[in-house]
C-alpha cells in the first residue's frame, strides 16, 4: 500500500508540474483551480488502475469523484473563460516579484498537489481495499455525498444565473440556497468529502481516511475558503448586513 501512495505522489507531482508549465505559458496561475478537480479524478483512476481490480465500493467512490471533479472543473473553466487572471493570483504575482516563478510552482501548484493527495486518502484506501460487500454505511455515505454535491452544484448554478443579470452588478446574492448559508458551495464540498469518508469506514484502516475530510474542512473554514473570500467584502455595508443575518457555513434559517 505504501508503494501505491508513493506512486500517487509522483503522479500528482508530474501532473501539477505540467499544469504549472501551461500556466507559465498562458500567464495565469488560476489554471490551478481547474487542475484541482481534475487532479482528484486522476488520483481516483490511477489508484484503481495500480490496484488492478475494481470492487463495487471502489467503483462507487471513483464514480462519485469523477462526477464531482468533472463538474467543478467545467464550472471553473466556464467561469474564467474570457476573463483576466483571478484577482487572488494577480495579487500574489505582484507581491512575489522576481520570485514569482519559483513561488508559483511551490506555493500554488506543488502545495495544491500535496493537499489534493491528502484529501484523496479515503479514495485511495477504498480503491486498494479487498472486495467487501456494500452495506448501510455505504448508503449513508452516498446520501451525505449527494447532499453535499447538490448544495455545491445548485449553489454555483444559482450564483451564475444571478451574475448574468446586469441589474445585479455590484450586488450580493441573498436568494436560493444563499439565503440560508453564505457559502452553500463550500458547505457542499466539505459535506461530500465527509460522505466519501463514511464509505471508506468499511474498508481496512478506513478510520485513517478521516485525514481527508478534516483537511478540506480546515482549508475551507479557516484558510483559503471562507476567510479569503469574505475578506474582499470588508467595509461593504450590504455584505455586513447579509453576514449578520445569514449563517457562514451551516444552512440555517436567516436571522431577523
Amino acid at each position: 500500500m505504501l508503494k501505491i501512495f508513493l506512486a500517487e505522489a509522483v503522479i500528482v507531482a508530474i501532473y501539477m508540474t505540467c499544469w504549472f508549465a501551461v500556466a507559465v505559458k498562458k500567464g495565469r496561475n488560476d489554471l490551478a483551480d481547474i487542475a484541482w478537480g481534475l487532479g482528484f479524478i486522476l488520483v481516483a483512476l490511477s489508484s484503481l488502475a495500480l490496484h488492478g481490480a475494481v470492487a463495487p465500493r471502489a467503483a462507487l467512490v471513483t464514480g462519485l469523484v469523477v462526477i464531482w471533479g468533472t463538474r467543478l472543473a467545467v464550472h471553473i473553466g466556464l467561469r474564467n473563460r474570457g476573463k483576466p487572471e483571478d484577482a487572488r493570483y494577480r495579487k500574489w504575482r505582484e507581491e512575489w516579484g522576481e520570485h514569482v516563478l519559483l513561488r508559483s510552482f511551490l506555493q500554488i501548484f506543488m502545495l495544491q498537489g500535496f493537499l489534493l493527495l491528502i484529501i484523496s486518502v479515503p479514495v485511495i484506501l477504498v480503491n486498494l481495499s479487498p472486495p467487501i460487500p456494500l452495506n448501510r454505511l455505504d448508503a449513508l455515505g452516498f446520501l451525505v455525498w449527494l447532499t453535499g454535491f447538490l448544495f455545491e452544484a445548485v449553489g454555483d448554478f444559482q450564483l451564475v444565473l444571478f451574475k448574468r443579470n446586469p441589474a445585479h452588478k455590484g450586488k450580493i446574492i441573498t436568494s436560493g440556497l444563499w439565503r440560508y448559508t453564505r457559502h452553500p458551495n463550500y458547505f457542499g464540498e466539505v459535506t461530500l468529502w465527509w460522505g466519501i469518508y463514511l464509505i471508506a469506514l468499511s474498508v481496512p484502516l478506513g478510520w485513517l481516511a478521516v485525514v481527508g475530510p478534516i483537511t478540506i474542512s480546515f482549508l475551507i473554514l479557516k484558510v483559503s475558503g471562507i476567510p479569503m473570500l469574505e475578506k474582499k467584502y470588508e467595509g461593504n455595508p450590504a455584505f455586513q448586513e447579509y453576514k449578520r443575518r445569514t449563517s457562514a457555513f451551516w444552512p440555517l434559517p436567516p436571522k431577523r
